[in-house]
Parts: structure tokens; C-alpha cells; sequence
């Protein structure tokens, strides 16, 4: 599991995809396929923004015999809930409840 920092989180959530993927994973966890159906991305670029959002510590990945299944990091659910789905970085406030799907 990735550690949650700030700085990365701005650089992960500068992307609307990755916003969208962030709020779609607060309500259920899935696998690249779901989530990009769901969002109507290509699983290429699911992968792909599911992977920043992995290495900012975010996302992570859970395997389940052949599938990776994808859930919002326990650090950073964790943070989300202390503070009513709010992300404060000081320079710019990210609520996870406005933002579009």
C-alpha cells in the first residue's frame, strides 16, 4: 500500500478522468473493465490513470485470482472520512461529493 502524500495526490487529481475515477471508487470498488465501461473510458486509459492514482497513494490494487481489483487506499479513505469527503491541500480543497461522474 502506497503512503498518501499531498503534493502527489495534486499532481494524481490534476486530470478529470482520474476525479471521476476517484469518485466512482468511494461508492464500490471494481476492476479496470468495470471502471471503464462504467466511465466510458478505454481500459488503456483506465489502466493508465488508475496507475498515478495507485502511485500517489490513492487507489490500490487488490488481486483476486486473475483479476486486479481497484478501491480507494485505506490512508486516504481514512483521510476522506475524518474530514466529510474533503481533500484539503491548503492551496486548493477537492470535495469528492460535488465533483462530477
Amino acid at each position: 500500500m502506497s503512503e498518501f502524500h499531498c503534493i502527489d495526490a495534486i499532481r494524481a487529481l490534476g486530470e478529470e478522468s482520474r476525479l471521476r475515477l476517484l469518485k466512482l471508487l468511494l461508492r464500490r470498488e471494481g476492476t479496470v473493465s468495470e471502471l471503464a465501461t462504467e466511465l466510458s473510458l478505454t481500459t488503456y486509459n483506465a489502466s493508465k490513470h488508475l496507475r498515478i492514482l495507485r502511485e500517489a497513494g490513492l487507489v490500490d490494487c487488490e488481486k483476486r485470482g486473475q483479476l486486479r481489483v481497484y478501491q480507494i487506499a485505506g490512508e486516504f479513505r481514512n483521510h476522506l472520512d475524518k474530514n466529510d469527503n474533503v481533500l484539503d491541500l491548503g492551496c486548493c480543497l477537492f470535495r469528492f461529493d460535488e465533483l462530477p461522474v
